[in-house]
C-alpha cells in the first residue's frame, strides 16, 4: 500500500453540539467544527453532486454524541482520521453498504447516496456536503419508502 493509499476506518464515539447556527463536531484531539446553518430536511435519501465531500454524522438519542463518517473521501490522510475519530469509507461505483443501523451509503456514478431511517438508527441523521465554494447540511427526517438498501439503479 503506498503513502498516497486510503482505506476504510471505522469511527469513534464523538461530543456534538446543536446549535442554532449549526451542528459543532468535537474531535478526539480536541478540535471542534461548526457545520453552519440549519440543516434542509430530507425524506428518506439524499443524493450529493458529483465531487461533492460527503460527511454523514449520525447523533445518539441526547443528542450530545455521535458518529461521523466520510464518504469515499481521497484527501484526508488514514492518521487524521484515526486521530480525530472520524471514519471513512470508500466504494466504487455501485457499490454501498450500511454505515450504521438505518444509514446506508452508496456511489451512484460520481455521485452518493445515503439513505436512513432515523428510528431505526436511535437518532439524528445529518448529511454535509461540501466543496471548495459551498458547504449544506441536510437532515433525513424519515425512511425512503422502499426502505434501507434499496438504492435507484445507476443512470
Amino acid at each position: 500500500m503506498s503513502s498516497s493509499a486510503r482505506s476504510d476506518i471505522p469511527p469513534t464515539t464523538l461530543g456534538i453540539e446543536l446549535r442554532e447556527e449549526g451542528v459543532v463536531v468535537e474531535y478526539l484531539d480536541g478540535r471542534t467544527t461548526l457545520y453552519r446553518g440549519v440543516p434542509t430536511t430530507v425524506e428518506g435519501t439524499l443524493t450529493a453532486g458529483p465531487g461533492k465531500e460527503t460527511h454523514v454524522l449520525v447523533t445518539d438519542p441526547t443528542e450530545t454524541e455521535g458518529v461521523m463518517t466520510y464518504v469515499n473521501d481521497l484527501k484526508t490522510h488514514d492518521e487524521i482520521l484515526e486521530d480525530t475519530g472520524v471514519g471513512r469509507v470508500i466504494f466504487e461505483p455501485g457499490e454501498g453498504e450500511e454505515l450504521f443501523p438505518g444509514v446506508a451509503a452508496r456511489r451512484a456514478g460520481e455521485r452518493t447516496q445515503i439513505e436512513a431511517d432515523p428510528e431505526t438508527a436511535g437518532g439524528r441523521v445529518f448529511v454535509f456536503v461540501e466543496d471548495d465554494w459551498s458547504e449544506r447540511s441536510f437532515e433525513i427526517v424519515s425512511p425512503p419508502a422502499a426502505g434501507i438498501g434499496s438504492f435507484e439503479p445507476d443512470d
